[in-house]
Order: C-alpha cells, then sequence, then structure tokens
C-alpha cells in the first residue's frame, strides 16, 4: 500500500493536476474564447450618429471618409420636420452613407419612445426602417439604437425575435465584450460642452474595452443640446487620427466580436447605467 500511495503521489497526482486544470479551462475559458474571434486592439473606438440629420451626409460623412474612418449612422425619420432637408437626410442620402461603406442602422420610423410601446408597435416601427433599406438596397439592418433610451424588456425581446445583433445604450462608460450583453452595449454622447469628458473617456480605450461615441449632428440646428460643433468635431478626428485609434462601425465590430454568442451567453443587466 505505501509503494502504491508513492507511485500515485510522484506520477499520478501531477497528471491529476493536469486534468483538473485543463477541466477549469474548458469550463470557465469557452465563453471567453467564443465571444472573442481574436483580441481587441487597444484604441478602438465605435462613432455612432443618431437621427438622420442634414450634417451627417454634407459635413461628417466627408471627413470619416477622407480618414478611413468607419462609422454606424442610426436613421429614423424625425418629426415634425423630416421633410425639411436643410435639417435631415433624405432616403437618397441615406442610401449614399450606405455606398460609402457607412453602416446605415436602425433608430425606428418616428424616433419613438419605443419602452412606452407594445410589441406589435416595436415590430411597425422597426420594421418601416428594414422596409425602406430593402427598398432602396441599403444593407439589412442588424444594430439598433434606442431613442432617447427608452427601452422595456419587451423591446429587448423584440429586438431578439427580429434577430437583430446588437443595440446601443447610453450610461457614460466603456463596453466590455465579455461583460455587456449585445443589447445594452454602453457610449457617451457629446455635446458642445463636454469635450473635455469625452477626449477623457477616449483614453479608456484599452484592455479590451471599446469607446463608443454617440454624436447628434455636426451641427444640430435643431436640437442644440446635443449640438456639436463643427470646430469641435474636427479636434476629435485629428486626436483619433494623430493617436492612431481603430475607428469602426458597430458591423465592423463583428471582426473582433460574435455577437450571436455574447447574445446567447451573457445576461442582461438593467441596473448598469444606461442612459447618457
Amino acid at each position: 500500500m505505501e509503494q502504491f500511495r508513492s507511485i500515485l503521489s510522484a506520477k499520478e497526482i501531477p497528471f491529476l493536476k493536469a486534468c483538473a486544470f485543463l477541466l477549469f479551462l474548458l469550463i470557465y475559458l469557452p465563453v471567453n474564447g467564443q465571444i472573442l474571434k481574436k483580441p481587441i486592439p487597444d484604441k478602438t473606438v465605435v462613432l455612432t450618429f443618431d437621427d438622420g440629420v442634414a450634417s451627417h451626409y454634407s459635413n461628417v460623412a466627408p471627413l470619416l471618409k477622407e480618414r478611413g474612418f468607419g462609422a454606424t449612422f442610426f436613421v429614423c425619420e424625425f418629426p415634425p420636420n423630416f421633410i425639411d432637408s436643410t435639417k435631415y437626410m433624405n432616403w437618397r442620402q441615406m442610401q449614399q452613407l450606405d455606398r460609402m461603406g457607412f453602416e446605415v442602422a436602425n433608430h425606428t420610423h418616428n424616433h419613438a419612445a419605443v419602452g412606452k410601446l407594445s410589441e406589435e408597435e416595436i415590430i411597425r416601427e422597426i420594421a418601416y426602417i428594414e422596409d425602406k433599406c430593402d427598398s432602396l438596397g441599403i444593407t439589412a439592418p442588424i444594430s439598433f439604437a434606442y431613442p432617447g433610451y427608452s427601452m422595456s424588456e419587451t423591446v429587448l425581446q423584440t429586438l431578439d425575435k427580429k434577430d437583430y445583433l446588437l443595440a446601443r445604450a447610453g450610461g457614460k462608460r466603456a463596453y466590455n465584450p465579455l461583460e455587456d450583453h449585445p443589447y445594452l452595449i454602453p457610449s457617451w454622447a457629446t455635446d458642445s460642452e463636454n469635450e473635455a469628458e469625452t477626449m477623457k473617456a477616449l483614453s479608456q480605450a484599452k484592455d479590451g474595452q471599446i469607446v463608443v461615441l454617440t454624436i447628434h449632428g455636426v451641427p444640430d440646428m435643431e436640437h442644440p443640446w446635443v449640438n456639436t460643433p463643427p470646430e469641435m468635431f474636427l479636434r476629435y478626428l485629428d486626436y483619433l487620427s494623430n493617436n492612431e485609434y481603430h475607428v469602426l462601425s458597430f458591423e465592423q465590430l463583428a471582426v473582433y466580436i460574435d455577437f450571436k454568442k455574447a447574445r446567447n451567453q451573457l445576461n442582461i443587466d438593467l441596473d448598469k447605467p444606461l442612459r447618457n
């Protein structure tokens, strides 16, 4: 018996320890390994633009294209002045954004407070944008942004039924793909008063975390409280370019993140900050 114990101690125990360690890897690492297709580089930033503002086509898109930056444009027909071309893009301009290589994504038909709507009403709001994209040959939207950060469990369930990959919220914090459910991706929102806060936020794009910016008009004449002055926007772009940031759309993030697996494996936590 003593001889058996000595053999077990000398030979079998290291083997058993190795098996235990392998079991640990199999149990705990697949979630991270499956969600991340490959490591996310430091200085990864997603730029998003809301509401289909006219300046997105006239000012923003050419500047982004010039620098080779990606971006996601969350479009809607913002009431009551959508038909005013001095304030909002028309659908041909949105189509052109798609042809320029940018992501055109869903912000509902009428910038609806979806958290207050029934499932049927939510589907109608979302489907309108999908149908317009389909009729114009715009890539089918896979990304959604909550108008006014309005959300509910019904909205989340509807997005799942509609098979959206991700949805952007607020929260003023970095996005951790291994912790944040892809239907609750946090962001910072820019305005004319928070340049220092935005620049500080960009420094958090490291260690697997991604910084997402929510930007409205550049400028935004109809909603001055979310206006980003063009000169300020240029400073952001110059900073990102000069410091070699990876500036992407949500669609381009799929190179690094398997959103479907993240959607199935991560818990929805509505207690985290989700508004800006």
